[in-house]
């Protein structure tokens, strides 16, 4: 007579039921609710190049991304622009541009411990002003965003039908000609006296602005004029 062979394997256990996945943290004050995220790169056009692609190759690469994985989001990129030399890590200066809240109190903190009684020019694009020798220089909203305008593009040279596109709307009712123009310059380098010429003449093209030695920029907190 035979046996019969009892199995004592333990009988297999069910497999309990995959997690639901948790929700990322997000540091959004109570009240509020994210609309979106701002994804910041630092990379000007000559790494780009040598990375073997350029930033609007990036840009169209991101959106395609985006559209894929979220099909209802919208897009705006826009390019941050800084004078050409501007010291600093590529990422802080495109925040600072951008106008990043974080990096526009850490500049403004920078910006607070900085005498301002040396000789020579602050351009001053976050708080609209240009000191002279310590002095605020007299200058209108006009003349200012003039001034600005040239700043935001140093070493290009503008042309004069550009400085009135973009700085005078179509229906503001003391839209300049070319002539005009230059009168608005003749103006802003008076008011800037022994420092006019950071604003110079190319005959017969238009204006361009000259860095100096003695002039400083604080810019980047300036909104960038250009977009992709």
């Amino acid at each position: 007579m035979s046996l019969a062979t009892i199995d004592r394997t333990p009988a297999p256990t069910a497999a309990p039921a995959a997690s639901a996945p948790q929700p990322r943290l997000r540091a959004v004050p109570q009240g509020t609710e994210a609309r979106g995220f701002v994804l910041y790169v630092g990379l000007d056009e000559s790494k780009a190049a040598a990375d073997g692609t350029d930033l609007g190759r990036l840009v169209d690469e991101l959106k395609r991304v985006i559209a894929e994985h979220a099909p209802s989001a919208g897009t705006h990129a826009a390019v941050a622009l800084a004078p050409v030399g501007a010291g600093g890590r590529d990422v802080d200066v495109v925040r600072l541009a951008l106008q990043d809240p974080a990096a526009l109190a850490r500049h403004r903190q920078e910006e607070a411990a900085e005498p301002e009684s040396r000789g020579g020019v602050i351009v001053d694009i976050s708080r609209k002003r240009v000191v002279l020798d310590g002095e605020a220089a007299p200058l209108t909203y006009k003349e200012f965003e003039l001034l600005q305008y040239l700043v935001l593009r140093e070493g290009r040279t503008v042309g004069r039908q550009d400085l009135i596109a973009d700085l005078w709307s179509t229906g503001d009712d003391e839209a300049p000609n070319e002539r005009t123009i230059d009168v608005h310059v003749r103006r802003l380098r008076a008011k800037l006296g022994d420092f006019e010429d950071i604003v110079r003449t190319v005959r017969g093209v238009g204006y361009r602005f000259d860095r100096h030695a003695d002039v400083a920029i604080h810019y980047a907190s300036a909104p960038s004029p250009d977009f992709f």
